[in-house]
């Protein structure tokens, strides 16, 4: 596995709740929640009956909110490996505090600098500066649309600037949710969620790893090779 580069990001878990569980918490909410169109709900003042735990949120603009958690790996790049892996509450910060919470994690008692790739969701002035505190390099997308990036020319003239960006995580996060358990998860509580969260990473990368090994043990053929 590398030591040095990595890329993070995060994937919504769909909660086993439905949206009528979705209630406002001092219980005052007409009927049985099973009629919700039209009203206003926010997880303020709302909360699942069933999974109190899952949050109503949505990813990206133009999708239906709905209860969920949210998950989040760190790769590394070489390999694909999932390197460290949580779930949090669904909620517009929580991505880039799990990314800050398992890059401390890597680099304690690190002295050598890593890099780190990330969409531009994570080019915030925060988070660029926090990650440069932890001796880590943020190989951050630019988001520079009306607006100015966190990233300079120091970052992004580096060659393994656009390396990092051409690595993605979603292939890992496509096989948790069609082969693994993770398109809905079927227990409920965070606690539960991040456990099948971090068990279906490590199946992820126990199934890898032998076809890692064969290729790195495949004999020459001397034939080609001449």
């Amino acid at each position: 596995m590398s030591d040095e580069h990595f890329t993070v990001d995060g994937t919504l878990i769909q909660a086993w709740a439905s949206q009528k569980s979705f209630r406002p918490k001092d219980g005052d909410g007409p009927g049985d929640g099973t009629n919700f169109h039209g009203q206003k709900r926010s997880n303020k003042t709302h909360e699942s009956t069933t999974d109190p735990d899952a949050r109503l949120y949505r990813k990206s603009y133009g999708k239906e909110s709905k209860l969920s958690y949210l998950g989040h790996a760190l790769v590394e790049n070489r390999n694909g490996l999932i390197a460290a892996a949580m779930v949090t509450h669904a909620d517009g910060f929580a991505e880039r505090d799990a990314a800050l919470l398992m890059l401390r994690s890597k680099q304690r008692g690190r002295s050598r600098r890593i890099t780190v790739g990330a969409d531009k969701a994570y080019d915030t002035k925060d988070f660029v500066r926090t990650v440069r505190e932890l001796n880590v390099t943020p190989h951050v997308t630019k988001n520079d649309k009306n607006r100015a990036s966190n990233l300079d020319r120091r970052t992004t003239r580096q060659p393994g600037y656009a390396v990092s960006l051409s690595r993605r995580i979603e292939k890992s996060f496509g096989w948790l949710k069609q082969t693994g358990p993770l398109r809905q998860s079927k227990l409920r509580g965070l606690r539960k969620v991040d456990w099948l969260f971090v068990f279906s990473c490590a199946a992820h990368n126990l199934l890898r790893l032998p076809r890692m090994i064969a290729q790195q043990h495949r004999p020459v053929n001397r034939e080609q090779c001449a």
